[in-house]
């Protein structure tokens, strides 16, 4: 794996892509003269999270051969701001999910996922909690 950063201009706005050329922008807060050309990074952190543990779980559903339409990912953190670095405290994850699902099927799929599969989910729990929970909407 690997992933290049270029500066873009003589600020904090960076461009990361991936081996595949898939690009994303970053930039730093507007208090420290970010310009809001980007993602900062501790959102980048958030969206890994919502990335792996949507990807796991459907992944795990589909493989019990549940019927999921969609799913809607809305994940909210705090940090802890007393502390140097203020790395998050508290992370929930909430999915939406679409279809004529089975409860104990999407329980199943989504401890899995936490407790399991999903890597960043593994990461990020070293240091903060996460608390995950769900919708099915029929």
């Amino acid at each position: 794996m690997e992933i290049n950063l270029i500066r873009k201009n003589d600020k904090f706005n960076f461009e990361a892509e991936n081996s595949s050329g898939f690009k994303v922008e970053m930039d730093a807060k507007l208090e420290i003269g970010g310009e809001g050309k980007g993602f900062r990074p501790m959102e980048m952190l958030l969206i890994g999270l919502g990335g792996c543990s949507g990807i796991d779980m459907v992944n795990v559903l589909t493989k019990q051969k549940e019927p999921l339409d969609d799913v809607k990912i809305k994940i909210t953190a705090t940090r802890k701001t007393e502390e140097m670095p203020p790395i998050f405290d508290v992370i929930n994850i909430h999915f939406d999910m679409y279809g004529a699902l089975n409860v104990q099927k999407v329980e199943r799929a989504l401890a899995l996922t936490f407790d399991k599969y999903c890597s960043v989910s593994n990461i990020l729990g070293r240091s903060a909690t996460i608390n995950f929970t769900y919708t099915i909407h029929q």
